[in-house]
């Protein structure tokens, strides 16, 4: 009688006794999940591309500097004339000419000159042109890279509250089987003391030998549980490594099995949703689309921009190189055709993020809120599946008395013993569905 007490004892306790040396507890998986995890990594690398992205659109504030070379060699010269002098000579000039000149320049003033210019030659130039006023592209286009950068630390948040989630999940579900096999592990214990007994007594004669085939019968199901309940060990165990990144699949979790109650974790639900980062991630887009309805409002707006040069050419087959400043005024005259329809689109999509943003945020305290429900409703499973275990435990030592003193039949006892496994396995349930509700709760408000 004292062992079987002593068995109950460590059954109602929830208690794991694992080996330190392959011992996880939950934070432990959840810091291994984050670290190995393929969407944490992917969630990583965004944000380093919103960052290049960020410092990218950062150099529009600096001047533009290109470089221009050209060199040509064409098969005539690019510009060519005729000049003829006797067009230009009015009689009067000629005849004072003829005064001055001998006859044989006079004859050559009387031929067309074939003049040609630029066959081949060489232009180089650097130029430096900053905005001065680009209608605020560049400034809400630094603004809206930012907004990018921290919709990434957004999302990587939202990915560890995921990748969180499943570990946990598997976590629960592995110290849910766990559990249940310390159960069966016990009642086999009970039903091997059982089987004893009533061995005993048929040798002796008080008792019938179909007393003894039914305990048989029932330690055969309790053998097929074993064999069930280490089969989903194993593989939740293999699953629990691979989403984690252990390195083998014969470690053991540890946990504190300490029920908290509820009220506690209680918190205000219209304060608590503006720190979940759903929420955080609905308002970057109510900002997002503000910036790109001024980045629309700019791009039909004047740019204006200055500059400086240095060229060099000889295209006159000599050497020539010379600076300039200069400045630059473009007015998207056409562009107002189709620009004011893109401006009240634009308008359309912040409108329709603010009206999203009012929406889901309802949404989201009325999804805490059922959270917290769920918290409630699991603790109170919980409570009564305790209840349970203790009205279980005292039913089936009444059974075995009894029949101890044969004033019961073996059916009783084994119908004892079936409603205390039960109520044990309910109680491990309900414990594992409220941690799940718990981390629901969780999740839902931002922690």
């Amino acid at each position: 009688m004292r062992r079987f007490y002593l068995v109950m004892l460590v059954v109602s306790s929830f208690a794991i006794v694992v080996d330190a040396q392959n011992c996880y507890t939950l934070e432990q998986i959840c810091d291994s999940a984050c670290r190995n995890n393929i969407a944490i990594r992917t969630a990583h690398h965004n944000i380093e591309a919103a960052k290049l992205q960020r410092k990218e659109a950062f150099t529009k504030y600096f001047p533009e500097v290109s470089a221009t070379g050209l060199m040509f060699n064409s098969s005539k010269s690019l510009m060519q004339m005729t000049l003829d002098p006797s067009s230009m000579i009015s009689p009067e000039l000629g005849a004072a000419l003829a005064q001055s000149f001998p006859p044989e320049a006079l004859a050559s003033l009387a031929s067309p000159i074939n003049i040609s210019m630029m066959k081949s030659g060489t232009i180089a130039s650097v130029m430096a042109v900053q905005p001065v006023f680009a209608g605020g592209q560049i400034v809400n286009g630094n603004r809206l890279a930012k907004v990018g950068e921290d919709v990434s630390h957004l999302q990587l948040q939202l990915s560890e509250n995921e990748v969180e989630k499943t570990a946990e999940q598997y976590f629960w579900q592995l110290a849910t089987l766990q559990e249940k096999m310390k159960t069966v592990q016990v009642v086999e214990t009970l039903l091997n003391d059982i089987y004893k007994d009533v061995d005993v007594a048929v040798r002796a004669g008080v008792a019938i030998r179909n007393d003894l085939l039914q305990v048989q019968l029932r330690q055969n199901d309790v053998e097929s549980q074993k064999l069930k309940l280490s089969n989903g060990i194993a593989l939740v165990r293999m699953l629990l490594s691979q989403y984690c990144g252990l390195r083998d699949t014969s470690f053991v979790i540890t946990y504190n099995a300490e029920t908290v109650p509820p009220m506690a974790m209680k918190q205000d639900h219209h304060t608590a949703v503006l720190r979940t980062p759903e929420y955080k991630l609905l308002d970057k887009q109510v900002e997002a689309t503000g910036l790109q309805e001024k980045m629309t409002w700019g791009k039909n707006l004047p740019t204006v921009a200055v500059g400086a040069g240095y060229n060099f050419h000889n295209l006159l087959d000599k050497n020539q190189t010379f600076g300039m400043v200069f400045a630059t005024v473009s007015i998207p005259i056409s562009g107002w055709w189709g620009g004011t329809h893109a401006v009240n689109r634009s308008k359309l999509e912040h409108l329709k993020a603010q009206e999203q943003l009012a929406n889901n945020t309802d949404l989201l305290i009325i999804g805490m809120q059922n959270a917290w429900n769920g918290v409630e409703e699991a603790y109170s499973q919980l409570q009564l599946a305790q209840r349970s275990i203790e009205q279980a435990t005292e039913n089936l030592r009444v059974n075995r008395d009894y029949y101890n003193a044969g004033m019961s039949k073996m059916t009783d006892l084994l119908e004892a013993q079936l409603l205390y496994q039960q109520a044990c396995d309910k109680r491990t349930d309900a414990f594992a569905e409220y941690q799940n509700k718990l981390l629901e709760y969780k999740h839902a408000i931002g922690e």
